[in-house]
């Protein structure tokens, strides 16, 4: 993946591919933003949405160090990975046409406590979209919790309330998600359920 330079009035910072170096700053970041409401991943099963799709998967990185990161993988149209739960499997990945699908989830996008405040969370998304865009697929979602709904709906996402999410996530997360069609068309309805609403992603930090 080709390392992107972003023109912002802060200095030195770049979105590219997840190391393993990584690791270590990216799970205490994670653990500091959702431990204290129970949505802490930990790290396994956070490196298994890696394992699942590594080219989808990346980190902001500040003058040289750890400024964030931004978790993503082919996922099937309304649904997403459970928060308790590993991917099963190895890579979900693949060219344009394979069978992996045609939605990106973007699972999982936290930006550093300092550099937060600086748009740097819709720059990451933003490039995720370009990536997806460029690989074939059509879609591209995420589940909002604690009301983070508010930060993406002005990018274009959707909020879905009638589509179900594991337990995991808390009684205040909603799935969202927008076609990435160069004309924005709606997006496939779901089966019929009986709407849950709740109130107004994982990536809901920066």
């Amino acid at each position: 993946m080709t390392d992107v330079r972003m023109s912002d009035p802060m200095t030195d910072i770049r979105i590219r591919a997840l190391d393993e170096e990584d690791w270590d700053p990216l799970v205490a970041l994670e653990e500091r933003a959702y431990a204290a409401g129970g949505l802490s991943e930990g790290r396994e099963a956070l490196r298994s949405r890696h394992r699942a799709s590594p080219d989808t998967c990346f980190v902001l990185e500040h003058r040289g160090g750890f400024g964030g990161y931004l978790l993503a993988l082919p996922y099937p149209l309304y649904r997403c990975p459970d928060l308790s739960r590993a991917e099963a499997g190895g890579s979900r990945g693949g060219g344009r046409g394979s069978a992996r699908g045609t939605n990106m989830h973007a699972h999982d996008l936290v930006i550093s406590e300092e550099l937060r405040g600086h748009g740097l969370a819709h720059r990451m998304l933003r490039h995720l979209e370009h990536t997806a865009r460029a690989a074939g697929y059509r879609t591209i979602s995420l589940v909002a919790v604690r009301g983070a709904h508010v930060v993406w709906s002005p990018l274009g996402y959707r909020a879905r309330p009638e589509v179900p999410l594991p337990e995991s996530y808390g009684p205040q997360a909603v799935y969202m998600a927008m076609p990435l069609e160069p004309a924005p068309a709606d997006l496939p309805t779901p089966g019929p359920r009986t709407p849950e609403l709740s109130p107004p992603t994982r990536a809901e930090l920066g």
